[in-house]
């Protein structure tokens, strides 16, 4: 007789070719995708299925995934924006409703085109664990390219090195991390990042000089350079873009508009 865990795994396999197999029938020219995971072990599947019931002015469909715990909810037809406000007021009614919830929730809207796989939708399934409650997390695919994009981090602080590759690595982006100036430029050369994340204030070499020493190195296609830092006085922030920095945010900073900043500046 199958153990629990096994049955967890074909239970949460079978929810993941469920949403496929949902994604593919629809007719709707973009299909939205959201999951949900609480607080605790009671993950509050009839809530949000009573909630659709009573608000949603379109087809939808609820699976509760056994391996994550996290509720699936297919919405035909949505777009982005639509989905994402329809995952805030379904955020508001668990807050009020459930005591504790504390909701995560990671969403998207596909085109008819570009239907997600099993393995990106299992993804998406385990990245609503991840999430910051106080945030929803919108989950977006790079389909231009066969590999994903690299991302250095340089901070010398070891907690935002640490959010930040998780953050990093939720988005698809594969990620590499240096404490100071000197060690980042050898891995610049190494492993050649599509885009470093840098703060100002670094052992070593650190500031304008930094960035000009990633922009003199012999390499075929330069990383672009995004400072994040806590540096705010106006003439250094000038500097940089002078210098051709090709984004600048200050600490603290929101993670959904640093998602957004980094997208900008690969594609």
């Amino acid at each position: 007789m199958p153990n629990t865990a096994t049955l967890q795994r074909e239970a949460a396999v079978n929810v993941y070719r469920s949403v496929e197999q949902g994604l593919k029938e629809t007719g709707a020219e973009t299909c939205g995708l959201m999951f949900i995971h609480c607080a605790g072990n009671s993950q509050p599947e009839q809530q949000v299925r009573t909630h659709l019931e009573q608000t949603s002015e379109s087809a939808f469909q609820v699976w509760k995934d056994g391996a994550t715990q996290a509720i699936a909810v297919l919405l035909p037809g949505l777009s982005l924006d639509e989905v994402h406000y329809e995952g805030l007021r379904i955020k508001h009614e668990l807050q009020e409703t459930v005591p504790g919830a504390d909701p995560q929730i990671t969403l998207a809207s596909f085109p008819e085109g570009e239907r997600p796989s099993k393995a990106t939708i299992q993804h998406m399934a385990e990245s609503s664990k991840l999430v910051d409650s106080s945030e929803i997390h919108i989950y977006t695919l790079d389909n231009t390219a066969d590999e994903p994009e690299r991302i250095l981090i340089v901070d010398n602080d070891p907690t935002v090195r640490e959010f930040l590759q998780l953050r990093l690595k939720m988005q698809g982006y594969e990620t590499y991390e240096a404490v100071d100036g000197l060690a980042a430029l050898e891995l610049i050369e190494k492993v050649t990042p599509d885009l470093v994340l840098t703060e100002l204030n670094l052992y070593g070499i650190d500031g304008l000089p930094f960035i000009h020493h990633i922009q003199n190195l012999e390499m075929e296609q330069p990383p672009k350079i995004v400072v994040l830092t806590e540096q705010r006085v106006e003439q250094t922030i000038s500097q940089c873009f002078r210098s051709g920095v090709d984004d600048y945010m200050t600490k603290p900073f929101s993670p959904v508009e640093l998602d957004a900043r980094i997208r900008r500046c690969l594609h």
